[in-house]
C-alpha cells in the first residue's frame, strides 16, 4: 500500500513543491504550525529513521543540505528546527521518513 508522500512523489496527488531532483522532494505542509513548514522527504522509500541502511546515509546528508537551502531562500537560516519523528510513540503517522523544516517566528522550548 502507498503512502501518500508516495501518491505526492508519482504525482497523483498535487502538492506544492519547493525543492525537487532525482532522490529528494520537498512540499509545504498542508497544515503548517509556523510560517515556514516544509516537508522534506527522499523519493525512496525508507518507513522511518531506524530503517535507514548505511547506503542511505547519502540522503540524509542531502536532505541537510535541502533544508539549509530553504531555510536560506525562506529567510530563516538564523532559526528553525529540523525534525522528524520515529515510530508511532514519538507521533510518526505517515510511514514514510520526511522531516519537517519548521521556522519564521519564535519557536517554544519542546517537550
Amino acid at each position: 500500500m502507498s503512502t501518500i508522500f508516495e501518491k505526492i512523489i508519482a504525482k497523483e496527488i498535487p502538492s506544492e513543491i519547493v525543492f525537487e531532483n532525482d532522490r529528494i522532494i520537498a512540499i509545504k505542509d498542508i497544515n503548517p504550525i509556523a510560517p515556514v513548514h516544509v516537508l522534506i522527504l527522499p523519493k525512496k522509500p525508507i518507513k522511518d529513521l531506524q530503517s535507514i541502511e548505511n547506503e542511505d546515509l547519502v540522503l540524509i546528508q542531502e536532505i541537510v543540505s535541502v533544508a539549509k537551502e530553504i531555510a536560506i531562500q525562506n529567510g530563516i537560516s538564523d532559526g528553525y528546527r529540523l525534525l522528524t519523528n520515529n515510530g508511532p510513540l514519538a507521533g510518526q503517522t505517515i510511514f514514510h521518513l520526511h522531516f519537517h523544516l519548521i521556522g519564521g517566528k519564535k519557536l517554544g522550548a519542546m517537550a
